[in-house]
């Protein structure tokens, strides 16, 4: 009676346990994750001159041929956005790459042989890239609006939800490749430049699909990124209760849950 009586009593603190566990070791990844960008914030910096390029070179083109006819705040409601999912897909789908050089250099091996559980590195790994991708595209917000731009405040942070959402997913992708090919660089670039290139396009980011041939707006439909970026486009324009908002935030999630689960299991077989 007295041995049944322990029993009962110790197995919920060793659950909690359990589950404290496993967030600890995330949170143990991801502040391992984040500390080279807080010592060297000069790359969070550089990574916005890419879409602030975009925005300066190619926006006044927009003005003068998509754009004919609108005032310049709506081709900016238009573009903004697309600028932004482009950051998240150029930014997170290149993260596999500082894996491999930790499997080069050996870091990684030493992190697997630590008590940190495997499915928390690449949970804690994913999540690193939420605080840099949020970082940066609200400087780009900030940045745009004394050109014209003005987006529905509650649009923009549901959007940057959006994005860190979407940047989680990509991110898991990239270190499960990086997994895959492990010290084969070329490889992880020629996967990731065949899949990059094709998913922007079909996605209207940078020009409407509405004008393109008929297969082009059929394949867009399985783009995830199509839905996204369309989300983004009508939160920044205030329209929160569009059906797009609902079926990007669906594409979103559904995109950050399989990558994490093909990231785990990419970590977990590399250690078999």
């Amino acid at each position: 009676m007295t041995t049944t009586t322990l029993d009962t009593g110790t197995a919920a603190p060793l659950t909690r346990e359990r589950r404290r566990s496993w967030w600890s070791d995330v949170w143990l990844v991801l502040a391992r994750e984040l500390r080279p960008v807080v010592r060297e914030p000069f790359s969070l910096v550089f990574g916005l001159v890419q879409p602030l390029v975009f925005l300066a070179l190619f926006g006044p083109l927009l003005v003068g041929s998509v754009g004919a006819g609108l005032p310049a705040p709506d081709v900016w409601l238009w573009f903004v956005p697309s600028v932004l999912v482009m950051t998240t897909l150029f930014g997170t789908s290149t993260t596999g790459s500082n894996l491999q050089d930790e499997m080069i250099a050996g870091s990684h091996e030493r992190m697997l042989v630590t008590p940190l559980s495997r499915s928390s590195q690449i949970v804690g790994r994913a999540l690193k890239e939420v605080v840099p991708l949020v970082a940066q595209a609200l400087l780009v917000v900030l940045v745009m609006l004394p050109f014209g731009l003005r987006p529905d405040p509650v649009g923009v942070v549901l959007g940057l939800v959006l994005l860190a959402v979407l940047g989680v997913g990509l991110g898991a992708f990239s270190y499960a490749l990086a997994l895959a090919v492990r010290s084969q660089q070329w490889v992880f670039w020629a996967v990731q430049q065949t899949f990059l290139f094709p998913l922007m396009i079909l996605s209207g980011l940078l020009l409407p699909l509405e004008t393109g041939p008929r297969w082009m707006q059929v394949a867009s439909n399985v783009n995830p990124l199509r839905w996204v970026v369309d989300a983004e486009r009508a939160l920044f324009a205030g329209d929160l209760a569009a059906s797009a908002v609902a079926w990007g935030f669906l594409a979103a999630g559904l995109t950050a849950v399989a990558g994490l689960v093909v990231g785990v299991r990419a970590i977990l077989a590399s250690t078999d």
